[in-house]
């Protein structure tokens, strides 16, 4: 039996969930203060911008704290749980305030490790050393517990304060400012909004653990004016005699904002934001569409069905018209290379697929389309699908996607104009499928007409090589035939 003396706490962190993921929001606890976890048990259900995820502790034993109510967003490397942990024999003589940094129990690992975390012994870090004040002893070390970090390498000796003005004409912005130690912000994000608004960092005060600065604390700081940008404090050219201007107040020279409920863009609807506004920002795109006389695909898949075996989908027939068409004009399953000025012509197709969900627009991805048939391509429409209504999409499933096809048909629309998918190079939408007057065979006839879209990267091919694509595609679709060519 583990007594009280043989505990000591573990801290799990929010893990790095792969794909570039910067934070994630808790939406569900699987576990109360006071229970007993095992190892690799999942304790909380996490929203990211592409997923939800169960997050395995690595740690077993009894939850002493839980960090962050349903609802908050944590950065990566944020404190989720403390466990107390039972300790090895070997490790009696440890302290209880390392953490249970030494000794072998480190080392002993779940087997089950995502991305940026595990139960292996972490690496030592080192610190970033920066120039000493003058007159300062090489080596300095700042009396306190030693760590494993400081028995790696010296600690950085002490940092000197800069004068930011001359003592006579000290900036009047009634701000105690950090002048030497790091910003307690993890998030890239949390940096780039406050830099993008012009707010010292040094000025805020962190509500997070152990004073870190959270997205929550620099947006209350955009709304109430509490830091002052930088640019309206005295130039240190100013004469020393000359009084100080006066900064206008932060919060009369701020827009009025709207008025109206207010809808955070976060989660998979800020990442759908973000990702439609680099494609925009980035690729110079252009859109060609047809109508196409679809009678013969929908007949094909009524005689097809109707031989049993698995049902086909419609998406599914269209993803094997779209996979042969890639096959012809590999232009348009491919990415560009912006920093070496390259089109890298893929050699994959991985299909995306948009789906409307109740978190939003996703876009899941079915790997190795190419090499797949009509039915196993419905066979994982089906399954991704499901993924998708249910929620239990992985990041995996959601990235590497090579083209991308949309059927916005399902919403009742006949056209649109698709943003391609950012860094793919071109997406086809599909209209609705409705009966309308067309000439068929030289006579007047009621036939089942599509419009089909195809948005392109221009930087990639020319409007000949999209045109072909798109003719290509549509004469499958009118005459299904046409495949057996490339089968």
């Amino acid at each position: 039996m583990t007594r009280a003396s043989d505990m000591f706490s573990r801290e799990f962190r929010l893990p790095d969930l792969g794909e570039g993921l910067t934070e994630a929001e808790i939406v569900r606890w699987l576990v109360e203060v006071g229970d007993v976890v095992a190892v690799d048990q999942p304790v909380v259900e996490v929203e990211t911008a592409k997923a939800m995820v169960e997050v395995p502790c690595p740690y077993g034993g009894v939850v002493t704290a839980r960090y962050g109510d349903e609802g908050t967003e944590l950065p990566v490397g944020s404190p989720l749980l403390t466990v107390a942990v039972g300790t090895p024999a070997s490790d009696a003589a440890a302290p209880a305030g390392a953490g249970g940094a030494a000794g072998k129990g480190e080392d002993e690992g779940s087997g089950n490790v995502l991305v940026g975390y595990g139960t292996q012994a972490p690496a030592a870090r080192r610190r970033r050393v920066r120039p000493s004040a003058p007159g300062a002893t090489p080596g300095h070390r700042s009396p306190g517990p030693s760590t494993a970090a400081d028995r790696t390498v010296p600690a950085a000796p002490p940092r000197p304060v800069r004068e930011e003005r001359p003592p006579a004409a000290p900036a009047a912005t009634g701000v105690d400012r950090r002048t030497d130690g790091p910003v307690p912000v993890i998030s890239p994000l949390v940096r780039r909004l406050a830099r993008e608004n012009g707010l010292d960092l040094r000025e805020l005060a962190g509500s997070g653990p152990d004073g870190l600065i959270m997205r929550a604390d620099v947006e209350h700081a955009l709304r109430t004016g509490a830091s002052t940008p930088t640019s309206t404090l005295t130039p240190m050219s100013a004469p020393a005699s000359a009084p100080a201007p006066v900064a206008a107040p932060v919060a009369a020279a701020a827009p009025s904002r709207a008025s109206g409920t207010r809808v955070p863009l976060k989660g998979v609807r800020g990442a759908v934001a973000d990702k439609l506004s680099r494609s925009r920002r980035e690729i110079p795109d252009a859109t060609c569409w047809v109508d196409a006389d679809a009678t013969e695909l929908m007949r094909a898949r009524t005689r097809m069905n109707e031989a049993g075996g698995p049902k086909i989908s419609l998406l599914a027939l269209l993803a094997r018209i779209c996979t042969a068409a890639l096959a012809r004009f590999p232009e348009l399953n491919s990415t560009v290379d912006t920093d070496a000025r390259e089109v890298v012509l893929l050699d994959e197709v991985h299909l995306g697929f948009a789906a409307q969900t109740e978190r939003g627009l996703v876009v899941p991805v079915v790997k190795g389309a190419h090499a797949r048939d009509t039915e196993s391509l419905s066979a994982e429409f089906a399954r991704l699908t499901e993924a998708a209504r249910t929620g239990t999409l992985t990041p995996a499933d959601l990235t590497g996607g090579t083209f991308t096809l949309n059927n916005y048909g399902v919403f009742g629309v006949d056209g649109s104009t698709p943003i391609v998918n950012h860094p793919e190079a071109a997406m086809l939408g599909v209209g609705r499928i409705v009966p309308k007057p067309w000439v068929h065979e030289g006579e007047l006839a009621v036939r089942q007409v599509v419009q089909l879209s195809l948005t392109f990267d221009h930087r990639v091919c020319d409007g000949g090589t999209a045109g072909g694509f798109l003719r290509y595609v549509a004469d499958c679709v009118e005459q299904p035939a046409v495949l057996l060519r490339t089968l």
